[in-house]
């Protein structure tokens, strides 16, 4: 099943680039990216990219080069996470450059959803840990890359909000290197399960 509807999906992102792959250079590309957010992404990350499903992340306010560049590596086939495997890979194969730039800037600029509230003593021990790390255990504090509010920074993605199911995911992906990322490597393969929960429960809340 889950085969069946990625493939249809596809197949519909398929047609939607086909239309759009000859107006790369034209304006109405960001119109054809919000149609395909909202005909298809939508189905995983809901319409204005504000999911309602752990599973799978919030994109609405996140960095937008954070987003092209997570998508180019869908695209390319080198971010190796189980779900982007599963997922990603196909969803991503047909975009090309000005498509991806789009739907970043499409996605970027939508409003994220307010925090989810969470046990107070894990979201204030979590949050201990953002601002100021670990020093016995080596892990940096969070917010040196994503900023104090977890807002983002530069190319690194926004924090705020998001699922602390993903969160968790991620970080276990990060800590087994499936995400190939050496600096977040580096601090996940520190943290214990709930230094994870506490961090994640923590920015589910902001």
């Amino acid at each position: 099943m889950k085969i069946f509807l990625v493939g249809s999906a596809c197949w519909m992102l398929a047609s939607f680039i086909g239309t759009a792959s000859a107006q790369v250079a034209d304006p109405s590309e960001n119109e054809a990216a919000r149609r395909v957010a909202v005909g298809t992404c939508a189905v995983c990350h809901g319409p204005r990219g504000n999911s309602d499903t752990p599973k799978f992340p919030k994109l609405a306010g996140q960095r937008e080069g954070y987003l092209a560049g997570q998508l180019k590596a869908f695209r390319d086939q080198t971010r190796g996470d189980a779900d982007a495997i599963a997922y990603m890979w196909g969803m991503a194969g047909p975009l090309s450059d000005g498509m991806i730039a789009a739907l970043a800037r499409y996605y970027a600029s939508q409003t994220a959803a307010p925090g989810r509230p969470a046990n107070t003593a894990l979201v204030a021990q979590g949050r201990e840990i953002y601002i100021k790390g670990v020093a016995s255990e080596n892990i940096p504090a969070c917010g040196t890359c994503h900023g104090g509010r977890a807002e983002g920074a530069g190319d690194f993605p926004r924090l705020a909000g998001q699922h602390a199911e993903y969160l968790i995911k991620q970080l276990y992906s990060f800590r087994n290197e499936s995400r190939n990322v050496a600096v977040m490597h580096g601090v996940a393969k520190e943290m214990k399960l709930p230094e994870m929960q506490a961090v994640a429960a923590y920015l589910e809340s902001q």
